[in-house]
């Protein structure tokens, strides 16, 4: 049996942000074929035994990391999915001019640390503005803003050069539209998709 384990923020704990209940990990072990049909036949289920152990939770940032790997016991084959960084960045690190950022990496390399699955798969942060900052809503000078953004974004890359590989959200996100978020920044259904499409792509 192959074991996917999500931990993280809404990226990946979104189902209360569409009608159907969705969210990505799921859509990666068994797709919804009447929803998707673009991915029929492209999920791990088609590929043999496969559960999914959803711990990810709307809201969390990096020191929440901890509380939803507690009582984690790994047998077999697994992969963990992780999303983190836009809370972090939307509740403080926005704005950062110190040291904000590195107390996040550190936090983040002692949850990785201990975290007993391996590979993980880290996606990085998205930007709902698609770079124009016309679209800025969090009333922060935009250059330290998106200096911000890349700098969170540089330190999951790092991470996940050592620990798995790098999902980069960031970049395929730009390329999409408004559709793909609902309330501002969260995945709407077709964007927990466009995340599924990001994290399959590593799996399949």
């Amino acid at each position: 049996m192959f074991t996917v384990y999500t931990f993280g923020d809404s990226i990946l704990d979104c189902a209360r942000y569409n009608e159907f209940g969705v969210h990505p990990g799921q859509l990666v072990v068994r797709n919804d074929d009447r929803l998707f049909p673009e991915f029929k036949g492209q999920d791990l289920l088609s590929r043999g035994p496969a559960r999914l152990e959803h711990r990810a939770r709307d809201g969390a940032t990096v020191e929440g990391l901890p509380s939803q790997a507690r009582g984690l016991r790994v047998e077999g084959r697994s992969v963990a999915l992780l999303t983190i960084g836009g809370n972090d960045l939307l509740t403080g690190l926005i704005a950062d001019r110190g040291s904000g950022i590195d107390a996040f990496t550190r936090s983040l390399e002692r949850f990785l640390e201990a975290l007993p699955v391996r590979p993980v798969l880290i996606g990085n942060v998205y930007d709902p503005t698609f770079g124009d900052d016309s679209r800025n809503f969090l009333g922060v000078d935009p250059a330290l803003g998106r200096g911000n953004h890349r700098r969170v974004n540089e330190a999951l890359a790092a991470l996940a050069a050592r620990y798995g590989k790098l999902v980069d959200l960031h970049e395929h996100f730009l390329g999409g539209d408004p559709s793909w978020y609902t309330l501002t920044i969260e995945p709407s259904l077709r964007g927990a998709s466009e995340v599924r499409r990001c994290f399959l792509r590593h799996l399949l």
